[in-house]
């Protein structure tokens, strides 16, 4: 009776294990793999059932890990495409295993029974616990295996040193049942160690998360502000136009002041409404309203400040890039760029800044080229300021560009500053 209870409860265990490191690995996702993990299924309790009666539970348990968790390992790597969460799936599914037999324990504890009764009620709490440990715990863990290899080798970093340790200290050897303290406290170290590397890893994780919300929030921003540069470009021209509409109204006031001989007052008519129409005047570059709307208002500042802005761009009047990340790639580089030229000794180096673009099979494509007389200093590639508020152009670029799964690269050669991107 002993017997048949305690190769049931191993057929038990095994099921239970195995159910878990599936579920944990999201190799049930497909009638494929389903169909695939159940036939190995029948054939590990099999092969197990055929050792234990060929030799004894002893060896069993020696070559467990050889005949059950490699072959699993193997299995869930071919259903899933992932080796290395398949590993982690089937050590934490064997931690979790610990479960059901810690609680029979306790029962045996309380009711001063012996093995028999151990394997009872592990058999007994094995499916509700399945049951639970599905619902409330399997959906989490398999998220994880999106995530980035550290945070999976830091999840992993307990099941993998109690998996050794369980079978060095229990399976292989009798170290644990010696009582030796360096033993007995050997798990309690590992918690503590599990839990300071945790702790490092989500403190940094945070501080990520809030750099990348001040991101967010200074893109919304840089967004928020492009509309409404766009909008008040945008009434201006249509305030030109009105000009022009009403110009027969203006002709006739003029021709009432020659009249009357009042030709200075005409003059001074005449030239304010030259100031009023040239200040809101847009050039016209390409197709594209927002690309000539935004390039207008920086030749106008470039022009201020001495500094020559040449435009080469022929973009269509639709982009697949929107309005608002259009209007943020070109003001933020166009923004760096004058920035440069403006720091610039007034002689020496020409002031002038070239921008080309195009569209090509439908994808964008953008040069921005300035004189730069600071030396920059680059990581990863991308151009790093100290000066406080500076650099948020160049992120909000980047994180544009990343969105629509484009490339960008920053370059400096002879002293000209080089921003090509295409997305």
């Amino acid at each position: 009776m002993s017997t048949a209870v305690s190769l049931l409860n191993d057929i038990a265990v095994s099921l239970f294990g195995s159910i878990l490191a599936a579920s944990f690995c999201g190799a049930l996702d497909s009638r494929r793999n389903r169909v695939v993990f159940w036939c190995c299924m029948v054939v590990i309790p099999l092969v197990s059932g055929w050792i234990y009666a060929t030799w004894d539970a002893n060896f069993l348990r020696m070559i467990y890990p050889l005949i059950v968790h490699l072959p699993l390992i193997l299995l869930m790597s071919v259903l899933t495409k992932k080796p290395w969460w398949a590993a982690i799936s089937v050590l934490t599914a064997y931690l979790c295993c610990q479960l059901r037999r810690w609680l029979a324990l306790f029962v045996v504890a309380l009711a001063s029974g012996g093995p028999v009764m151990q394997d009872v009620v592990e058999l007994a709490v094995t499916l509700p616990l399945l049951a639970l440990l599905l619902r409330f715990a399997a959906p989490s863990i398999r998220r994880l295996a999106d995530h980035s290899i550290r945070l999976k080798l830091v999840f992993g970093m307990i099941p993998t040193v109690y998996y050794i340790f369980d079978y060095a200290t229990v399976v292989y050897t009798d170290i644990l049942s010696s009582g030796s303290p360096v033993v007995v406290e050997f798990m309690p170290f590992v918690c503590c160690g599990a839990y300071l590397v945790f702790l490092l890893y989500y403190v940094a994780e945070e501080e990520k998360r809030d750099r990348l919300h001040q991101l967010k929030n200074s893109l919304g921003i840089q967004v928020t502000q492009a509309v409404r540069e766009i909008d008040a470009l945008r009434q201006s021209q249509k305030q030109a136009s009105a000009y022009r509409h009403d110009l027969r109204h203006h002709l006739q006031y003029l021709a009432g002041c020659m009249a009357e001989g009042q030709t200075e007052r005409a003059q001074s008519y005449i030239s304010g409404i030259c100031a009023e129409i040239e200040a809101q005047k847009v050039q016209c570059y390409c197709e594209n309203e927002t690309a000539n709307l935004i390039l207008s208002a920086f030749v106008q500042r470039a022009e201020k400040d001495g500094i020559a802005l040449n435009a080469s761009v022929t973009l269509p009047p639709f982009l697949l890039v929107s309005d608002s990340d259009l209007c943020v790639l070109l003001s933020n580089a166009l923004e760096n760029a004058l920035h440069a030229c403006q720091n610039l000794p007034a002689a020496g180096t020409a002031r002038i800044i070239s921008v080309e673009g195009y569209e090509q099979a439908g994808r964008l494509f953008l040069q921005v080229t300035n004189p730069c007389d600071d030396p920059v200093r680059f990581e990863n590639g991308i151009p790093i300021s100290s000066r406080p508020g500076h650099g948020l152009g160049v992120q909000s670029i980047c994180a544009i560009v990343k969105r629509y799964g484009g490339v960008c690269s920053f370059s400096v050669n002879n002293g000209i500053f080089l921003l090509r991107l295409s997305l």
